[in-house]
């Protein structure tokens, strides 16, 4: 199992949430609406891919995407977390991405069957190095993915239909979270192909600047 370094703390990663759609601009591009309630599925751990290794697309899929996200590390875990005291249990916030064979993923929805395998894959939730949580406030974020040197996507956490305290309190609310527990917070407009080749930096200025090349 992968282990997550976060100052001087070591967690092994656990489960893996994923926030489907939480921005108004990107649930619009994907053809859909922001719902009452969060709407999360989750990835194996497995899928992890941290800083120093490539990208590798899966040879059964012809369109993988991008998804770049908010990534947040738990450090105590609980049951029905309270908002106000959610931001208590966080470890550290990295940079991710979301990836997502489209492809497979719209053959699933036709068939109304999971999309286990367009989520899950190996290498499918890419991670930088995560920073400390410390006084950081994740309501007030913003970071970038730049392909090839192009800007791909610019997310800004206030945009965020449902806060990190949020996620935490609904998840803790339906699943019991625990230490090495991940939460990808979800995705702003701009989504798109990536391709063998590609370079891909995310940057979160001052905190976080790193580079995965596609193979």
């Amino acid at each position: 199992m992968a282990e997550l370094k976060i100052a001087e703390t070591t967690l092994r990663i656990n489960n893996i949430f994923c926030v489907a759609r939480n921005f108004v601009a990107h649930a619009a591009e994907m053809g859909s609406v922001i719902a009452s309630e969060p709407v999360v599925f989750i990835k194996p751990n497995s899928a992890v891919l941290q800083s120093g290794s490539p990208v590798v697309l899966p040879s059964w899929s012809e369109n993988v995407h991008h998804e770049l996200e908010l990534v947040v590390a738990i450090a105590e875990g609980g049951k029905n977390i309270a908002p106000a005291d959610a931001l208590k249990h966080v470890a550290g916030y990295a940079l991710g991405l979301d990836l997502t064979a489209r492809d497979v993923q719209a053959a699933a929805k036709k068939t109304g069957s999971p999309w286990t395998l367009a989520k899950g894959f190996d290498g499918a939730a890419v991670l930088t190095q995560f920073v400390a949580a410390g006084d950081i406030d994740p309501t007030q974020l913003q970071f970038t993915l730049h392909i090839n040197g192009e800007l791909r996507q610019s997310a800004d956490t206030r945009l965020m239909a449902f806060d990190v305290a949020t996620l935490i309190a609904w998840i803790s609310s339906k699943f019991t979270l625990q230490a090495g527990d991940l939460i990808y917070t979800g995705t702003p407009e701009g989504v798109g192909q990536i391709q063998r080749g590609d370079h891909l930096r995310l940057t979160w200025p001052g905190r976080v600047e790193e580079s995965f090349d596609v193979i």
